[in-house]
């Protein structure tokens, strides 16, 4: 059986499917696909953590899914910007986990991990699925992956 190995950049994820489709992303609809007929070596969820309960409910539920959820602290810069993403550990823990696994898949369209794509696979001779949504994906990460697969309908709530 083929081993997987996944990791969502929640944020990512949240914000361009809010901002494309005006929805949510599917997380079983996707844990479904991902996983049909493949060993789950390792699942992580990477996300800010706020604090609130909607957020702590949120996390619970990706729990139950199968994710290890990961959070970081949110920070309000004295500017008013935020800091608050995942980039280093989602690259150390998928290169830590593509000796374990015959896939790694990642849920972000940030073209930053085009880099982590291309060593993978290279390095390791690993393949890796991509999913993003389309026009806030990079197109270096969707050239970079060996696989990509664009959050569309049937992976967003209704």
């Amino acid at each position: 059986m083929e081993k997987v190995a996944i990791f969502v950049d929640v944020q990512n994820v949240y914000y361009t499917v809010r901002e494309a489709c005006g929805r949510n992303f599917d997380y079983n609809k996707f844990w479904a696909e991902a996983t049909a007929g493949r060993e789950v070596v390792k699942a992580f969820a990477y996300a800010i953590d706020r604090g609130d309960q909607k957020q702590r409910e949120f996390q619970n539920i990706l729990r139950a899914i199968g994710f290890e959820v990961k959070l970081k602290p949110f920070i309000q810069r004295s500017d008013g910007s935020a800091k608050g993403d995942w980039d280093v550990g989602i690259t150390l823990d998928a290169i830590e986990y593509a000796e374990q696994a015959d896939v790694i898949v990642l849920v972000s369209g940030d073209g930053d991990f085009d880099l982590l794509v291309n060593k993978i696979r290279e390095v390791h001779g690993k393949k890796v699925e991509v999913y993003g949504v389309p026009q806030f994906t990079a197109a270096s990460l969707m050239r970079a992956a060996s696989e990509y697969n664009p959050i569309d309908g049937f992976l967003l709530l209704s």
